[in-house]
């Protein structure tokens, strides 16, 4: 591979984890600047989180005809569409002055959001070779960091401008950092390097559906939990770590704390699944899953900060598996739709998190009902991991012209 090929895969993969970490972290500004919105519209905390089922929708059924264009369009291009989009939505989002605006604009921020995962999956796993779960490993650290900085840098500004400018300052960096992926980023980066092998499969059919079917059940259980914890967490510290939070911007520094563990956490997942099967990764990573939820549940302060930094662990962890089953079970042809339809599959159903959270909190269950039903939710997650079959010789390449975009 010449030096300017390899300094524009390196280029691709640079804007690719920016982009993770933008949309991430623009997803989960608002459940932590909802802390500060009260005054703006006179509703409570339950009845504006509500308000953004709609974005957490858009953000998975956007995924199909994402992933779709990005295969038959371009990856490249949806990419540009994705930096340009989400940050104008987030800025429209902080000029919003009804509580019906406010949900269309972050309506409209998922939509946008939706297109990342589809795209940048299939856009890493072409050009990852046999480093696939550290790339995709570092791909999630970025996103996680991104989590953490939403909920850092939202309760940052927040406390100090207000929560206006915690949509209106990050959409516009975004805005143009996709300004000038659209000029650095050729329009056929994005797809597997022309004369380089494509991986072919030659697995038996029953082993084909087992796989599929563990994943499926892993992305239906595991999007709620996921969703759920990460909404939370933020009114979470506020409620149960009266003696070590005390502020919008504290409350947001320990968030953005845990995030962090969750991000180291991918990484190291990233080197188990290239140095170790899938299964062993796999079990390991859902055993932190139950108990760090159900600890949750009661926990108050120190032991707090201990139950969510398993959950993290697990939640995060458990993302970077995921991501690898779909690369290493599908050729890139293919890759983009599939993951639209692993990640259509699991935001779908997240969506179910946010009108779960704000009816438990507002009914009088709080979050221990919300915590413990995915405590035992998390224990699905380990059977499924139990059920998974161990890789073998099963896998074989075969040499393959890769598709250029």
């Amino acid at each position: 591979m010449s030096a300017s090929r390899t300094a524009s895969t390196q280029t691709v993969v640079n804007f690719v984890n920016t982009a993770h970490f933008i949309d991430h972290m623009f997803l989960l500004i608002f459940p932590t600047a909802v802390l500060g919105m009260g005054q703006s519209f006179g509703w409570s905390y339950g009845e504006l989180l509500a308000l953004s089922v709609g974005s957490f929708i858009a953000f998975g059924a956007g995924s199909l005809p994402s992933g779709w264009l990005g295969d038959r369009w371009s990856r490249r291009n949806m990419m540009v569409v994705f930096f340009i989009g989400i940050g104008i939505s987030a800025m429209l989002t902080g000029l919003s002055t009804t509580p019906a605006i406010l949900a269309i604009c972050l309506t409209i921020l998922g939509i946008f959001s939706s297109i990342y995962h589809p795209i940048a999956g299939a856009m890493l796993a072409a050009n990852a070779g046999d480093r696939l779960g550290r790339v995709m490993g570092l791909n999630g650290v970025f996103g996680n960091i991104g989590i953490a900085t939403a909920a850092l840098s939202t309760g940052a500004i927040t406390q100090y401008l207000g929560w206006r400018w915690a949509f209106i300052v990050p959409g516009a960096i975004a805005a143009l950092i996709g300004v000038a992926f659209w000029i650095v980023v050729p329009d056929g980066a994005g797809k597997a390097p022309a004369g380089k092998t494509a991986r072919k499969f030659d697995i038996p059919r029953a082993l084909v559906v087992r796989v599929f079917a563990v994943l499926t059940i892993v992305i239906l259980v595991g999007g709620l939990i996921f969703q759920g914890a990460t909404i939370a967490l933020p009114k979470l510290f506020d409620e149960r770590m009266g003696r070590l939070a005390g502020s919008a911007a504290t409350v947001g520094a320990l968030a953005a704390a845990i995030y962090t563990v969750g991000a180291l956490a991918q990484l190291v997942v990233g080197r188990l699944v290239d140095r170790y099967s899938l299964k062993t990764s796999f079990l390991l990573v859902s055993a932190f899953a139950a108990p760090g939820l159900l600890i949750a549940a009661y926990a108050q302060d120190a032991l707090m900060l201990v139950a969510a930094g398993c959950v993290m662990i697990a939640i995060f962890g458990q993302v970077t598996i995921n991501d690898t089953m779909v690369a290493r079970y599908t050729t890139d042809e293919f890759r983009s739709r599939v993951f639209a339809v692993r990640y259509f599959v699991g935001f779908g159903v997240a969506a179910a998190a946010v009108p779960l959270i704000s009816v438990l909190h507002q009914k009088g269950g709080g979050f221990t009902a919300v915590f413990l039903l995915l405590g035992a939710l998390g224990t699905l997650v380990f059977v499924a991991a139990l059920l998974f079959p161990r890789e073998q010789s099963h896998i074989k390449t075969k040499a393959a012209p890769a598709a250029a975009e």
